[in-house]
């Protein structure tokens, strides 16, 4: 893999123009700015993010980079720092592509006292306020996960998520062999969901399946769903948010959960972070939080092809 040169200067200008508004956005609302170490001895136990390991002999062997300010930001949270944001590089590992690169901008605030439908106002005013032209002037649609398949492809996501490979079946689309039921909607969600979407709109979908809840809290009902939502613009994912678990033992089974997946996928099993758990022991307060994806914001806001054409120099 090699550096090549990334963005046009002007993109560059735009870009810091853009960091410019996206801090002003969070002083005008009395957010603090923050930042966390980039190196940790725990790595994130989702099945789906791959870390990057690097080894750090002046502090111990092996650690690894983050995928996200995530523990560290709920760490001062539960330290009673109060509303959060940070800007800042983060690495995962197997992602290359259009709308990847292996290190890349994020933007992740946590605001205390919010649930999911007050973090998506506040979520959209933040788009709107940051990227400028013409989409800040799309409009923004609100659909949960249920009726976004229900809408695309007839089918109940939350009691009858089988019921979708007949249908992805029928349009011609693939599906391999041995899928759970998780990574079947994943693949009709890119394949078939979202592809229905206008390009010029900012679509939120929320209440996600309880089995796809990561760090979010479960809200009550039949089904029961998740208290997290996701940011597309068009059909690019720009952000994921919930309103977060403070469960330390639900946490724990999380990950434990995760661990035992990771096992069975043949993956690297690493250390979860006990420091981030002992902060959910202390009690982390009632809040919401998000982390939005600041490169593609920003090809979306000038219209580009691609986040390469986003940075400075971009990994091929």
């Amino acid at each position: 893999m090699s550096l090549v040169r990334g963005a046009a200067p002007e993109t560059l200008r735009v870009r810091a123009e853009m960091l410019a508004r996206a801090r002003r956005f969070f002083a005008e609302r009395g957010v603090l700015e923050v930042e966390t170490p980039a190196l940790s001895p725990a790595a994130p136990s989702d099945p789906a993010l791959d870390s990057v390991a690097a080894e750090v002999a002046s502090v111990g062997g092996t650690h690894y980079l983050h995928t996200s300010p995530e523990f560290a930001m709920k760490r001062l949270l539960a330290d009673g720092v109060g509303d959060v944001y940070q800007i800042c590089r983060v690495f995962r590992d197997g992602e290359i592509g259009r709308w990847h690169q292996p290190e890349f901008t994020l933007v992740e605030w946590y605001r205390l006292g919010f649930d999911d439908e007050a973090l998506m106002d506040e979520v959209e005013a933040f788009v709107r306020a940051v990227s400028g032209g013409e989409p800040a002037r799309w409009p923004a649609r609100r659909v949960t996960y249920r009726d976004a398949f229900l809408d695309a492809l007839g089918v109940d996501p939350l009691t009858r998520p089988r019921d979708v490979e007949q249908r992805l079946a029928a349009r011609g689309i693939d599906v391999p062999p041995g899928l759970d039921d998780d990574a079947l909607l994943d693949l009709a969600f890119v394949a078939a969901v979202a592809p229905a979407w206008p390009r010029d709109a900012w679509t939120f979908v929320y209440d996600y399946p309880a089995s796809q809840a990561a760090l979010a809290r479960i809200k009550p009902g039949d089904p029961a769903v998740a208290a997290r939502f996701e940011l597309f613009a068009g059909t690019v994912e720009l952000a994921n948010a919930f309103a977060e678990l403070t469960d330390a033992a639900e946490q724990r089974r999380r990950f434990e959960a995760d661990q035992a997946e990771r096992r069975r996928r043949g993956l690297p099993v690493r250390p979860i972070d006990e420091a981030f758990l002992d902060a959910l022991e202390r009690g982390l307060p009632e809040c919401a939080g998000v982390a939005l994806g600041f490169d593609r914001l920003v090809a979306v806001a000038l219209g580009l092809s691609s986040v390469a054409e986003t940075v400075s120099f971009a990994h091929e």
